[in-house]
């Protein structure tokens, strides 16, 4: 099968962490495209940087429909455009918040999101309260980095993640951690061993998710929610 995991941010850097961290858990017979647009924010930290990331993503989101893809991964715990690519997408397209905050309730009573900046709190609540998944967060704890700091500076990244989800576990009673950022991948099975808590990587559980959809030949269903929009003209 094979696999287009987009990186809506223009970050090179993040984009190659991450597809060293899925080339180590992917299926062998999974061929991955991991890739970035080439315009856009550098980095997603807003609701601004998540609609000035929207069109490019959907252009790639069109390109793997193109290319004969089996599924698409939108790599950013925002998941930006994740309803409209829905939508243009005939092959399963899978955010990493979503698929993340879905298997963190299935998991543990409560689970705790890890964001790299304290102004996003807000933001994780109510992506939650959209899943109607409210009643299972424990919490919501900001590392104080930026996104380019948590893939520019791994040691101190883990430091922080350790940190943070122990007050988490300790005083918010979480029993699943949420790593809230891509920039965060490969760090859960480490976490997981030192804290002895479950902690999810949500890049890496897309992808497996993603897997099973191909797997199992299902898709979206196209009768409302993510029916085709239909074709109009665009003024340039």
């Amino acid at each position: 099968m094979r696999i287009m995991v987009i990186n809506p941010n223009t970050s090179t850097s993040m984009t190659e962490h991450l597809r060293q961290e899925l080339e180590k858990i992917k299926r062998a017979d999974t061929e991955l495209t991991v890739t970035c647009p080439t315009v856009g924010p550098v980095t997603i930290e807003s609701a601004y940087d998540e609609a000035m990331a929207v069109p490019p993503t959907l252009e790639l989101v069109r390109l793997a429909n193109r290319e004969g893809y089996d599924g698409v991964i939108l790599a950013c715990f925002s998941d930006p455009g994740i309803h409209a690519a829905k939508e243009i997408s005939d092959i399963p397209v899978v955010g990493i918040q979503e698929a993340s905050l879905h298997v963190a309730a299935m998991l543990g009573y409560k689970f705790s999101i890890l964001t790299p900046l304290a102004r996003r709190i807000p933001h994780k609540h109510e992506e939650v309260r959209r899943y109607r998944l409210e009643d299972s967060l424990a919490s919501v704890r900001a590392l104080g980095m930026t996104v380019a700091e948590t893939d520019a500076d791994p040691r101190r990244t883990k430091q922080r993640i350790l940190e943070v989800a122990a007050r988490a576990a300790e005083e918010d009673g979480a029993e699943v951690m949420i790593l809230g950022c891509a920039g965060m991948a490969g760090y859960a099975a480490e976490v997981e061993r030192e804290l002895g808590v479950v902690v999810l990587d949500p890049s890496a559980v897309a992808l497996k998710l993603c897997e099973a959809l191909i797997d199992a030949g299902l898709r979206h269903s196209k009768r409302a929610l993510f029916a085709r929009p239909p074709e109009k003209e665009f003024k340039k």
